[in-house]
């Protein structure tokens, strides 16, 4: 074989081995898929990244719930979030270990029980849903191995389970919440309250709006309610950008867990309310869920 010919056949091999090696560092994405729920009558959509070692082991992994905002869907961390290749260089790099996403669609409910009682997500999420997945995949069923995360309205989810299900989670991060303080809810445009009246009842205006759904559904109130000790076994991270429209309730909740001595991490950068702002918070946010999976902070 000529030399010009060996040295073509070398360079093809030579990049077909990079290309083989860099496929092998990433991890697989099952897009959704689907839970028949008993409660909700109806099924679950779901969305799933396995780290690059799954199909090559037999150990069991820790799981990160990854909520989105509101009108997205159990895609939108993979689109617009581009979660699976943070992940898959962060792992590559050797800054995080490796684990599972979970990615529900939680569609426009704010990840609650409605105030008729006829979409009790919140109970599905917390019976139906984290059960099935964690006997779905190889995950490690134990609080200190899950962590629950989300921007938005996912944001808000992740920080109302964390608190009222304190024994399940030993991490959360929150990018941009949903959280609204007692002024901003009574005083919201009724166009406004309407994408939340199914959860805090409907024709409500002004203080009738702050009643016991509102109560036990916000992050404020939950941070004054449940027991410290139990909301210290928690890790929270708390993110929202200084020209985001969500500013005063975040702030809020951070001054209110401040004064409580809830210990946390507080994050105030550049930014607003948009997919550029999560995407450059998510692998701080990444490293904060897996400094607990691999007990680099103790409880």
């Amino acid at each position: 074989m000529k030399p010009l010919k060996i040295k073509i056949l070398l360079l093809f091999l030579l990049t077909l081995s990079f290309q083989l090696t860099a496929f092998c560092q990433q991890g697989r994405l099952l897009e959704s898929l689907t839970m028949e729920s008993d409660l909700l009558k109806s099924k679950v959509k779901y969305s799933v990244y396995l780290p690059p070692d799954y199909d090559k082991s037999e150990r069991s992994y820790p799981v990160l719930y990854l909520l989105h905002g509101y009108s997205g869907n159990e895609t939108v961390w993979i689109q617009f979030g581009e979660v699976n290749r943070m992940v898959d260089n962060a792992i590559k790099e050797g800054e995080v270990s490796s684990f599972i996403i979970i990615m529900p669609d939680g569609k426009t409910n704010w990840y609650c029980n409605d105030y008729q009682g006829l979409e009790p997500y919140e109970d599905m999420f917390i019976r139906e849903f984290i059960p099935f997945i964690e006997k779905q995949y190889r995950i490690r069923s134990k609080k200190e191995f899950r962590a629950i995360a989300g921007n938005s309205m996912g944001g808000y989810g992740a920080l109302k389970f964390a608190m009222k299900y304190n024994h399940l989670f030993s991490a959360c991060v929150a990018f941009s919440s949903g959280i609204f303080t007692d002024v901003e809810i009574a005083m919201m445009p009724d166009s406004i309250y309407g994408i939340l009246d199914g959860i805090y009842g409907k024709n409500l205006e002004g203080n009738k709006r702050i009643n016991e759904n509102w109560k036990n559904n916000s992050p404020l109130y939950l941070a004054k309610t449940i027991t410290v000790d139990k909301l210290r076994s928690v890790r929270f991270y708390i993110d929202c950008g200084d020209d985001d429209f969500l500013y005063r309730g975040n702030s809020d909740l951070h001054n209110l867990m401040r004064d409580l001595k809830i210990p946390h991490e507080y994050r105030v950068r550049d930014g607003g309310h948009n997919w550029k702002y999560w995407r450059e918070g998510l692998p701080a946010g990444l490293s904060f869920i897996n400094k607990s999976f691999i007990r680099e902070i103790g409880f």
